[in-house]
């Protein structure tokens, strides 16, 4: 891989602590970063992640699709030599979805009465 077409990015989590700095090549796209960040996630975090699905990647604001490179999510700003670019990491667990029937009661309901005579 040519000098100029690696970029420099460090993943920062939640609790302030970074994964990296790593040499990713322009045209590494956004699933394999975060595959990378699933991989080296630090052990005893309170949170982590199971698969690349529930880590979603921010860089410059905004949250980056899976299928866009590395080239195309760098501002201008990062072309700047010697810079690395750090990613925010958020992770979202799946939430295993409950049934929402409701359960149907079909016993007959008792009428309870309480009276009070003054």
């Amino acid at each position: 891989m040519p000098e100029e077409d690696l970029v420099d990015i460090k993943f920062r989590l939640y609790d302030g602590t970074d994964i990296g700095p790593f040499s990713y090549s322009s045209a590494s796209t956004v699933d394999m970063l975060k595959q990378r960040v699933v991989s080296d996630w630090p052990r005893g975090k309170t949170m982590t992640p199971k698969t690349a699905n529930e880590v979603k990647l921010m860089s410059f604001g905004k949250i980056l699709e899976n299928n866009k490179t590395v080239g195309q999510c760098k501002l201008p700003l990062a072309d700047i030599g010697g810079g690395i670019i750090i990613m925010l990491v958020v992770v979202q667990q799946a939430i295993e979805k409950a049934k929402t029937e409701k359960k149907i009661d079909d016993r007959p309901r008792k009428v309870v009465c309480s009276c009070s005579i003054l």
